[in-house]
């Protein structure tokens, strides 16, 4: 069910990203109320631009999703042939099927039939609770978010993808771990395929455990350190006094 959202989500606003955040729910209902069901047929990975671009949140099923998505939601079973890694050689991505296979060996994916519906909202129109918040953020402002996340926690980044069918690590590894996850746009097939996003960007997936933690820290700590505003002359002066206490 869709629960209200319980964290004020403003903050982020103060990034300025060139993109909103994007929350997401997963939804055993196949017609949520309230929301709008999308129009047309997209990759799951396509909808996250769709949503940065929308002005209204809007819930997609099985009937929307043209890629593999349908598959790492859980919608449907994968079919023999990608699982033997056939569709790999074809796409010319790798040399043979058992290398394209190995990938599916962990591969992150939510439970069969559990999902049914997925709602998507920008950030100005995120009135639920989330269970993944994702951010589109240039290294800098992605710099920002990973440190409020170990602010207060001191836990450690991680970056989890493969070749193909990143929306795993995006979609379901957070969800699944409990993780905060990120990746690089442009090093992943599928998105790059589909022209989402400029490359050399990060991609931050936010399990719902840690929007609340990591939102209160980007209120508390400074955005912008004091060694960041030194040249390296003056850094390499200061951080040796340190050493010494």
């Amino acid at each position: 069910m869709i629960t209200p959202l319980k964290t004020d989500l403003s903050i982020w606003n103060e990034l300025k990203l060139e993109a909103p955040p994007v929350g997401v729910k997963y939804l055993y209902e196949k017609s949520p109320e309230g929301v709008s069901q999308i129009e047309g047929e997209y990759a799951l990975c396509e909808l996250i631009k769709v949503a940065q671009e929308s002005e209204d949140p809007f819930f997609m099923t099985l009937d929307n999703e043209m890629c593999v998505g349908r598959f790492i939601m859980g919608m449907l079973p994968w079919p023999p042939g990608a699982k033997g890694g056939q569709l790999g050689p074809e796409l010319k991505i790798f040399k043979e099927g058992r290398a394209n296979s190995r990938l599916y060996d962990g591969l992150p994916q939510l439970k069969e039939d559990t999902v049914n519906s997925v709602v998507f909202a920008p950030l100005q129109k995120i009135e639920f609770d989330p269970d993944l918040l994702l951010v589109l953020a240039e290294p800098q402002k992605a710099e920002i978010i990973l440190r409020a996340m170990a602010y207060s926690t001191g836990e450690r980044y991680v970056s989890n993808a493969q070749t193909v069918i990143v929306c795993a690590y995006v979609f379901a590894y957070p969800m699944l771990t409990g993780k905060v996850n990120y990746i690089m746009t442009g090093l992943s097939f599928g998105m790059k395929a589909y022209k989402l996003f400029k490359p050399g960007q990060i991609l931050l997936s936010i399990p719902y455990q840690w929007i609340p933690t990591i939102t209160q820290n980007l209120g508390e700590m400074d955005w912008v350190l004091p060694a960041y505003e030194m040249t390296p002359d003056e850094y390499r002066q200061y951080f040796p006094t340190l050493l010494k206490k």
